[in-house]
C-alpha cells in the first residue's frame, strides 16, 4: 500500500486528510499501462487506461506415445504459461483526489507508449495545466457528446446486462434488460447542469435533437437557495425524506378529487409549489427538495417523452451527474417517463454511465488498434460493481462508491457473436433463474458457493504442487471471492442480472487474478486417462446389442456419464470418499428414465455442446457421437474455450478426439469458428448436455431446428424444486414450430 498526502494546490481545492490509496486494488497493473483517457466533470473524474496483463494459462500437450508402453503414460502433458492480453480499467474518483491521484499515477509509470492524453468534460480545461505538469502529457481535448456516445455504444455492445430499469416499488429495484443484437437507434438523454437529448441512429451518426437549460445545475442551484444546502448529494438526501404533497398543489387540492373529464387522477401534480402561494407557513428543507426534484423531473421526462414519439424510438438512456444511480432521481424520472408515454416508452439506466465519457475519450485515442472489432467482457474480479447511492442503505458501500469505483474490461480470445440457430436472438435469455429476482433460491446458491469455497480453494493450491507461494495465493483467492459473496448477499444487482452462470464466472475471475487457471487440470488429465482405457469395451457391449436396445443404452451412457462433474458437492463428495465409483456405478443412480424409441431420418449435422472431461465425453458422449457418424450425419462437437471447474476444454477434446480416431477411423477438424461452421455444414440438431448449459441456462432458449437437451440433476435443493429426487434426469427433446 502506498500512503499519499494532497496538501492541495491553488484553485484545485484541497484535502485535509491522508488517503490511502492500495495499487493493487484501485490503480492495478499502472506500471503496464499504455495509453490514457481522461474525463472531469463537475465533481468526479475518471480515467482510462489500457494496459497489458502478464497472466498464467494452463497448456496441454500430447505426449509422443511411439514406440512406448501407454498403458501407465499420462495421456497429455499439462504446463503452466505466461501469456500476455489487453485490459482496459476504469477508475472514478472525487475531484477532491485529483493531484494526489496524478501524483501516484507518475510515480508508478514505467513505459506508456503516448505523449498524450485524450481528454473530456468541462474540467479538462480547468484542470489541463495540472495534468500537462504532473504526468508529463500533452492534453488532447474531445468533444464531451462524441465521447458520450462513443462511450455508450461501446458498454451497450460488450457489457450483458448494462441497461436496466428502475422499479422502487418492487422486490427486485434493478430489472435488467438483455443485450439485443442491434443496438441502433436510440435516445440518450444527458442530464448535467443542463440538458441534451441525443438522437443516435448508428456508430457515427447522430444528431442534437433538442435539450433544456432546466437540469441538474437548476436542480442544485434552486436547492441550494430554498434550502441552504450546498452540496447535490445532501440535496438529493433530503428529497429522499421529503414529502412532496405538502408543497406541491395536486388535482384533487383544485377540484376535491380526481379531473374525470381529462383522466387525471387526483393525486397528480397540478401546480409543483403551489402550496407554498395560499399557506402560511414554513416548508421544510426536506419536502422542498422533494418538490424540486418532481418538478425538475417532470419537466425532462415529458421532453424526452415527445422527442422519442417524434421520431419513433421506444429506448431512452438516461445518464449524465444529476443520475449517478442514485434511486430518488431513477423513480422520479421513471414515474414521468411512464405517466407521459402511457407505459409506451421506457426510462432506462446504465450500470457504468459514469463512465461513458471517459471510455469515448480513449476510444478516440485508440482508433488505430481499433478496440471495437474485439469483444470485452467486465472482469469482476477487478470491478466495484453497481452500488447502492441510498445513504440509508449500505451505508459501507456509500462510503466506498463515493470515494473510489473501478471496472476492468478484458479483451476476449475471439469475437462472440449469436449462434445462427437461435429462433430470435433479440428475445434469447440464457439464464434459467434470476436470482436477483428469487429470494429463496439465491440464497440457497449463495449459500452453496461459499460451502464449497474452502474445497475450491484447497483444489488450486494442489493443483501447483511445486509453487512455493501457492498456499497463499489460494488464501487471497478464497478472501476475494468470500467478500465478492458477501457482496452479491447485500446488492445482488452489483454485476447486474445475478446468476449461477455469473457466480461460477466471478469465481473463474479470481482464480485467476491469484494465477490459478486451471485448478482441476490434473483431476481432468486422470480422468481422460482412465476413460479412455475403457472407451473400447463400452463400444463392444454397445455393438453387441440390438439397434432398440442399442439407441436406449446410448442415452442411458450419456446421462451417466454427465453425473461426473466436480462441481456438483453431492458427487464430488462420492468421488472423493468411493475412489473406485465409475460408470456402471452411475447409471445404477440415475432416477426416472422411461422408455420409447423411435426410429426417424438422420439429419444432416448434429452440433452437441459437450460437459465434463473423463467419462463424461468419452464414455458418454463420444459412443454417442459414433452412432450419429454411421447414420451418415456430421458432427460439431463444441467445448470451452477456457476451463471452468472439470469442464472439457477445447485443446483437452482435441487430444481425446485424436486419440478416439485413430481407433475408430473417425475425421475430425480444428477450430474454424462456431457460428461459421454451424452455417455451412447447415445443422438441424443441437444437443445441448450437462445441469450448467442445459438447466441453469438454454432450458427455454428456442431454436431454429430441433434440439436435445438433457442433464442429470445433481443437486438435492435443484430436484426438489423441480419435483423430482437427486440423480433424476433432464431429456428434453424440442421440434421448432413451423
Amino acid at each position: 500500500r502506498c500512503p499519499c498526502r494532497s496538501h492541495g494546490s491553488g484553485g484545485h481545492g484541497s484535502l485535509d486528510k491522508s488517503i490511502t490509496l492500495p495499487p493493487d486494488e484501485i490503480f492495478r497493473n499502472l506500471e503496464n499501462a499504455k495509453r490514457f483517457a481522461i474525463d472531469i466533470g463537475g465533481s468526479l473524474t475518471k480515467l482510462a487506461y489500457y494496459s497489458t496483463v502478464q497472466h498464467k494459462v494452463a497448456r496441454v500437450r500430447s505426449f509422443d506415445h511411439s514406440g512406448k508402453d501407454i498403458e501407465n503414460e499420462p495421456l497429455y502433458e499439462i504446463s503452466v504459461q505466461e501469456e500476455i492480453t489487453a485490459r482496459l480499467h476504469f477508475i472514478k474518483f472525487e475531484n477532491t483526489y485529483i493531484e494526489t491521484c496524478l501524483d501516484f499515477i507518475k510515480d508508478h509509470l514505467v513505459n506508456t507508449e503516448t505523449k498524450v492524453i485524450k481528454a473530456t468534460g468541462g474540467g479538462a480545461y480547468k484542470f489541463k495545466d495540472l495534468i500537462e505538469k504532473k504526468l508529463g502529457l500533452k492534453v488532447d481535448k474531445e468533444d464531451v457528446m462524441t465521447c458520450l456516445i462513443k462511450g455508450c455504444n461501446f458498454v451497450l455492445r460488450n457489457i450483458p446486462h448494462e441497461v436496466f430499469a428502475y422499479q422502487k416499488d418492487s422486490d427486485t429495484e434493478f430489472r435488467f434488460q438483455t443485450n439485443h443484437p442491434n443496438i441502433f437507434p436510440y435516445l440518450l438523454v444527458n442530464i448535467g447542469s443542463g440538458v441534451s437529448i441525443v438522437k443516435v441512429e448508428t456508430e457515427d451518426k447522430f444528431e442534437w435533437i433538442g435539450g433544456s437549460s432546466i437540469g441538474g445545475g437548476t436542480f442544485w442551484g434552486l436547492g441550494a437557495l430554498l434550502t441552504k444546502t450546498k452540496k447535490f448529494d445532501e440535496l438529493l438526501q433530503l428529497a429522499s425524506k421529503g414529502q412532496h404533497t405538502n408543497v406541491d398543489m395536486l388535482v384533487k387540492d383544485v377540484y376535491g378529487g380526481a379531473y374525470q373529464t381529462l383522466g387525471l387522477s387526483g393525486n397528480l401534480i397540478a401546480s409543483s409549489f403551489g402550496k407554498s402561494t395560499t399557506a402560511d407557513k414554513e416548508f421544510s428543507k426536506e419536502d422542498m427538495a422533494k418538490s424540486l426534484l418532481h418538478m425538475i423531473s417532470n419537466d425532462i421526462g415529458q421532453l424526452a417523452c415527445l422527442h422519442a414519439k417524434l421520431h419513433n424510438l421506444d429506448k431512452i438512456y438516461f445518464g449524465g451527474f444529476f443520475i449517478r444511480g442514485h434511486p430518488v432521481t431513477m423513480r422520479t424520472i421513471t414515474y414521468s417517463i411512464n405517466f407521459f408515454s402511457k407505459g409506451e416508452v421506457q426510462a432506462l439506466f446504465l450500470r457504468h454511465e459514469g463512465y461513458l465519457g471517459a471510455i469515448g475519450a480513449f476510444l478516440k485515442g485508440a482508433e488505430q488498434d481499433n478496440p471495437n472489432q474485439y469483444s470485452w467482457g467486465e472482469n469482476y474480479a477487478g470491478s466495484s460493481g453497481l452500488m447502492s447511492t441510498s445513504p440509508d442503505v449500505y451505508p459501507m458501500q456509500r462510503t466506498r462508491s463515493g470515494t473510489f469505483d473501478m471496472l476492468e474490461m478484458d479483451r476476449l480470445e475471439r469475437p462472440l457473436v449469436n449462434l445462427p440457430l437461435l429462433k430470435d436472438p433479440s428475445a434469447y435469455i440464457p439464464d434459467t433463474v434470476d436470482l436477483t429476482d428469487d429470494a429463496m433460491a439465491r440464497k440457497y446458491w449463495l449459500t452453496c458457493f461459499e460451502e464449497a469455497l474452502d474445497g475450491v480453494a484447497k483444489r488450486a493450491a494442489a493443483s501447483q504442487p511445486d509453487s512455493v507461494d501457492a498456499l497463499e495465493r489460494a488464501e487471497k483467492f478464497r478472501q476475494k471471492y468470500w467478500n465478492k459473496l458477501q457482496t452479491l448477499r447485500q446488492q445482488p444487482f452489483a454485476y447486474g442480472t445475478l446468476t449461477v452462470r455469473s457466480l461460477l464466472d466471478t469465481r473463474e475471475h479470481c482464480l485467476n487474478e491469484f494465477n490459478f487457471p486451471d485448478p482441476y487440470s490434473k483431476v481432468k488429465q486422470k480422468e481422460n486417462g482412465i476413460a479412455l482405457k475403457c472407451f473400447q469395451s463400452v463400444i463392444e457391449s454397445l455393438d453387441s446389442l440390438g439397434w432398440e436396445e442399442r439407441q436406449f443404452a446410448l442415452v442411458k451412457g450419456l446421462l451417466a456419464g454427465n453425473v461426473f462433474d466436480w462441481g456438483a458437492k453431492a458427487v464430488s463428495d462420492v468421488l472423493e470418499s468411493e475412489p473406485q465409483f465409475g460408470f456402471e456405478e452411475a447409471k445404477s443412480k440415475l432416477q426416472g428414465i422411461g422408455r420409447s424409441v423411435v426410429e426417424g431420418p438422420p439429419h444432416k449435422c448434429a452440433l452437441i455442446f459437450a460437459d465434463n472431461s473423463g467419462i463424461d465425453i468419452i464414455l458418454g458422449v463420444f459412443p454417442f457421437v459414433r452412432e450419429l457418424l454411421s447414420r451418415g450425419t456430421e458432427v460439431i462437437l463444441a467445448c470451452n474455450s477456457g476451463p471452468a471447474l472439470n469442464d472439457v476444454t477445447y485443446s483437452e477434446s482435441l487430444i481425446v478426439t485424436e486419440r478416439i480416431a485413430a481407433s475408430l477411423c473417425i475425421t475430425h477438424r480444428l477450430d474454424k469458428g462456431l457460428a461459421v461452421l454451424v452455417r455451412e455444414r447447415k445443422t438441424d440438431l443441437v444437443i445441448i448436455e450437462g445441469m450448467g448449459r442445459a438447466i441453469h441456462t438454454n432450458y427455454y432458449a428456442a431454436l431454429k431446428c430441433e434440439s436435445l437437451k438433457l442433464a442429470v440433476i445433481k443437486n438435492s435443493w435443484l430436484a426438489d424444486r423441480l419435483g423430482g429426487k437427486i440423480f433424476s434426469v433432464i431429456f428434453k427433446y424440442e421440434v421448432p414450430c413451423k
